[in-house]
């Protein structure tokens, strides 16, 4: 079938027409199945249903059908072609297999489609080029969204994360330190879950990544973190499941006694205010962050890995 754009729209060449007048007539044997079939691939064409007459030869329906779309191809182009392929793909006539001359009807039939699916043929492969390239449009725009929507959720949560700064009430602020957590943690799809309470220990969250299961202890201090709570935190993390992982949060970051003596086996690992600065603003994906620094402590055992040397690594 060769289509053409121009200022008249497309162009279908008259042999397709003809190709499908052929096939249509051909197909069903009786009336009410060719009826039944033209009324529903014509049900959002209500004008044209009203111009055919069901009364005359199927030929004669088919042909008047065929000689309005062509004669009105500006309109109804989509419709003709729609109608072209799909004549052109039966590949069984369930109705002339009831007659008694069914071998012979079936070959005609088959005679007539293979004739239009000659026709349609390069139509088809048009039209799934023309199908696969609005897909990948389609899909473009919802990335595009979606970077859009994930975006406005960063800088949500940065400007969050800023006010917290400024707060006055450090118990106020560790409580919307947790909430913030598992917000960043959920935009990502870890899982999060809020602190909970277990028997003689409260966990101030977890999330799973990549299989791993980890417990969070999250701090919001004044001072850096030292060994004595890392210590903790690993008796705690080794009470749990073999597979059980630990990430610390300290906004103020570490003593560099606690991190020396995590410098060679650790059981978790650490994340600071520029660590989470870093990802709010989109210079690196925490899912990323998270992996990097779990591979980091399986290669060497130090617990710690600052993020401006995963970014120098990226560079």
């Amino acid at each position: 079938m060769q289509q053409q754009s121009g200022a008249t729209g497309k162009v279908i060449n008259p042999s397709a027409y003809n190709a499908l007048a052929d096939a249509l007539a051909v197909v069903f044997w009786n009336k009410p199945p060719f009826q039944r079939y033209l009324r529903g691939m014509l049900a959002k064409y209500s004008e044209l249903l009203a111009q055919l007459d069901f009364s005359v030869t199927k030929r004669e329906t088919a042909g008047l059908l065929v000689d309005y779309l062509r004669a009105n191809e500006g309109r109804y182009a989509d419709l003709a072609i729609e109608l072209m392929l799909d004549v052109a793909e039966m590949d069984r006539f369930p109705n002339l297999e009831q007659q008694v001359d069914r071998e012979v009807l079936v070959a005609r039939a088959t005679a007539a489609v293979e004739e239009l699916r000659r026709w349609t043929s390069g139509q088809q492969r048009s039209i799934r080029d023309h199908e696969r390239i609005a897909a990948e449009i389609i899909a473009r725009a919802q990335r595009s969204e979606g970077d859009r929507a994930f975006a406005g959720d960063h800088d949500a949560l940065r400007q969050r994360f800023i006010e917290m700064h400024a707060m006055p009430d450090p118990h106020q602020r560790g409580r919307d330190f947790e909430g913030f957590i598992n917000d960043l943690f959920r935009l990502y799809d870890m899982e999060p879950r809020a602190s909970y309470v277990m028997e003689h220990e409260q966990v101030d969250g977890a999330f799973t990544f990549n299989t791993d299961h980890y417990v969070i202890e999250a701090k919001w201090c004044q001072g850096r973190i030292g060994r004595p709570m890392l210590d903790v935190f690993k008796a705690n993390i080794e009470r749990k499941g073999k597979n059980t992982l630990g990430l610390y949060v300290s906004v103020g970051g570490f003593t560099s006694d606690a991190l020396d003596v995590y410098g060679y086996s650790t059981p978790f690992i650490t994340m600071e205010g520029g660590d989470f600065m870093a990802v709010l603003e989109r210079r690196i994906r925490l899912d990323d962050l998270i992996r990097r620094k779990k591979e980091h402590a399986s290669q060497t055992g130090h617990c710690h890995l600052p993020v401006a040397e995963i970014l120098a690594g990226m560079e």
